[in-house]
């Protein structure tokens, strides 16, 4: 990637609904040129898809929590039945394996403590935990999806 792919990188990642035509003026490029950027940015994977960001509280699923879970099976079948159950878990947002003293760390949304309750009961019949420890979020602070980006990729 050059400085050209990188900056198009940076204003995909701020406001991916601009027109080509907007990007490429933006980074001093014909549409044609740009759009072949993007395209061969999106044909290696950097850039995997374009979403819409939904504000949680416009649609009442406000309650963010972060869940650190603690495993005794460290078993590849662990791990699949794991992956399968968070994977059909709407609620959930993000799934990390982490190092150091918690194995899984989990991001999950829900409208209220009811529906965290009927969550945690459905995580913790899936799969066998050793510990669940829940925190919940008082206030977003900082949000972004918008990864830095070095101004020189490897």
């Amino acid at each position: 990637m050059d400085a050209t792919d990188i900056k198009i990188l940076r204003i995909l990642q701020e406001d991916a609904s601009l027109s080509v035509a907007e990007v490429a003026s933006r980074v001093n490029l014909s549409q044609t040129p740009c759009w072949r950027r993007i395209q061969k940015l999106q044909g290696k994977g950097i850039i995997r898809r374009q979403v819409a960001l939904v504000d949680p509280a416009a649609i009442g699923v406000d309650i963010s929590v972060f869940v650190s879970i603690e495993t005794g099976d460290h078993s590849a079948e662990w791990l699949d039945t794991f992956a399968a159950l968070v994977a059909d878990m709407p609620e959930v947002l993000a799934v990390h394996r982490m190092a150091g003293d918690v194995d899984y760390l989990l991001h999950v949304a829900v409208p209220g403590m009811a529906d965290y309750d009927a969550f945690y009961r459905r995580l913790i019949a899936g799969v066998p935990c050793k510990n669940v420890t829940s925190r919940f979020a008082m206030e977003r602070v900082k949000y972004t999806t918008a990864y830095p980006i070095p101004d020189a990729v490897r």
